[in-house]
């Protein structure tokens, strides 16, 4: 199965969440199931060419492509994806990927990713390469479905191509005014209220493609009957109602040669289910360069997150002197908005001995984190699918979770699972809800032998990609078959 795989990021070339996760590691996976995938990726300028032996595409150059009533040129280079036999090509616009940030507040926001998927269509085109499938992904990547049954129908190339769309996170839709219509080359006819193009009197890029597209899926199963309601669909509850029956959710996986205690480079200490002594050692270590005072019988909880409203760090806020006050010490590692860094960092002044806080991005303090600590806390309003909690059951360390999307499908709470549960989890998003399973947690955390137990059973789950590339194989070939 020939596999052409679009998306704006992709680790390790430039990521700013789970999408860029995702788009490193299940081409890697569908190729080894056997599909030759191809990846595309705009060459954003904090891309280093060098550093990944990105190299200038010789046969393509200086390619037109009209924007709008502007004609812009793109040139593509090339590279493979580490540890594979992935085409990795780049599409290279100065004009419009030369900026500071991957995503921008920018007027043209939206020429910058219809550019895009435009050159993607055109680069396809010249390589004479057709693909079974074209995995898009969140609203970056929506209009090819829209343009493979527009503006290139006409090409018999794409005869036979489908699309899969994947949402990330459905709060991000790419909603632009009317004129972005007239940017994307498309006709209005499609652009009226309740037209395929048109929510709330804005061009919105991602329901056009969840209408286009063979099949849509999202990052984990609870997340998939989630987005279909009022609370969780940011408006596009009514549109996923239309396809629910192509609407699929598959959990992420977990790269498992980056994350795994086994061989984690950046760990002071290696070891697995089988032995956890080790385990202890990080924790040991870990709390020395926190400066706590270590204490056998005193877990450590981490956080590693980015700061936003939807991580749920705001149920903290009224109960900080209470959590504070429980036998806990805390390692937090994160950065976003200025409230939540401001909670961290003053609840370290006043508990220098309880809590320590590292503002900002450290890829060897987030392996350590999840080694060293007893539990991790992910109280999220929603996440899509989440990957920190997987990464901490495949190290032993116990997670704290609200049940929503990925967490809800991961995360087993040790007393509804009849004590056989992988970590503790709360339903209310409430801060009674979010303290009363902490201090849960850390009651069980007394009992030695049933804590490692639980370690054990989150140890031996398998989250790699394995299962997930499987399941997007079964949804290629169901969108193949759809007429």
């Amino acid at each position: 199965m020939k596999i052409a795989f679009v998306a704006s990021e992709c680790f390790p070339y430039v990521k700013t969440g789970g999408l860029g996760d995702v788009v490193g590691s299940l081409p890697k996976a569908l190729e080894e199931e056997g599909c030759v995938v191809k990846l595309f990726l705009p060459l954003y300028s904090g891309i280093k060419t060098e550093q990944h032996n990105i190299k200038p595409f010789e046969e393509f150059k200086d390619i037109p492509i009209r924007i709008g009533d502007n004609e812009v040129t793109f040139n593509l280079m090339h590279a493979i994806l580490p540890d594979t036999s992935v085409d990795v090509y780049f599409i290279d616009c100065p004009k419009y990927f030369d900026r500071e940030k991957p995503y921008t507040n920018d007027p043209d926001e939206d020429e910058r990713f219809i550019l895009f998927q435009l050159a993607v269509i055109e680069t396809l085109q010249r390589m004479k390469w057709a693909p079974d499938i074209i995995h898009c992904n969140d609203w970056q990547t929506s209009l090819l479905p829209v343009y493979l049954k527009t503006n290139y129908k006409w090409d018999k190339l794409f005869e036979n191509t489908k699309t899969l769309l994947s949402i990330h996170n459905i709060g991000y839709q790419g909603r632009f005014s009317g004129m972005s219509v007239h940017n994307a080359g498309l006709s209005y006819s499609e652009y009226y209220p309740g037209g395929s193009y048109e929510l709330d009197n804005t061009f919105c890029f991602l329901k056009a493609g969840i209408l286009f597209s063979e099949i849509i899926t999202t990052v984990s199963p609870t997340y998939a009957e989630e987005i279909q309601t009022e609370e969780f669909g940011a408006g596009m509850e009514g549109i996923l109602e239309l396809r629910k029956d192509d609407l699929y959710g598959v959990l992420n996986g977990i790269d498992s040669e980056i994350w795994s205690p086994e061989t984690d480079k950046f760990i002071p200490f290696r070891y697995t289910f089988k032995g956890l002594k080790n385990k202890r050692k990080c924790k040991m270590d870990l709390v020395k360069e926190a400066k706590f005072d270590y204490q056998e019988n005193v877990p450590v909880i981490g956080i590693i997150s980015r700061f936003a409203g939807q991580k749920g760090f705001d149920l903290m806020f009224p109960i900080a002197d209470e959590l504070m006050s429980l036998p806990v010490q805390w390692i937090i590692l994160g950065s976003g908005d200025d409230r939540t860094e401001s909670f961290f960092e003053q609840l370290a002044e006043k508990y220098p001995e309880k809590l320590n806080a590292y503002i900002g991005y450290n890829n060897r303090l987030a392996h350590y984190i999840t080694a060293g600590c007893d539990m991790f806390l992910m109280p999220s309003q929603y996440e899509p699918c989440g990957l920190n909690q997987m990464y901490c059951l495949n190290y032993g360390t116990v997670p704290v979770v609200r049940k929503t999307g990925g967490l809800a499908d991961t995360v087993k709470d040790y007393h509804e699972t009849d004590e056989n549960g992988n970590g503790f989890s709360f339903k209310d998003f409430t801060s009674y809800a979010l303290y009363s399973t902490i201090e849960r947690a850390v009651y069980m955390f007394k009992d030695v032998k049933v804590w490692k137990e639980i370690m054990k059973r989150g140890m031996k789950e398998d989250f790699s990609w394995k299962h997930s590339a499987k399941e997007y194989m079964r949804l290629y070939g169901k969108a193949i078959e759809s007429k």
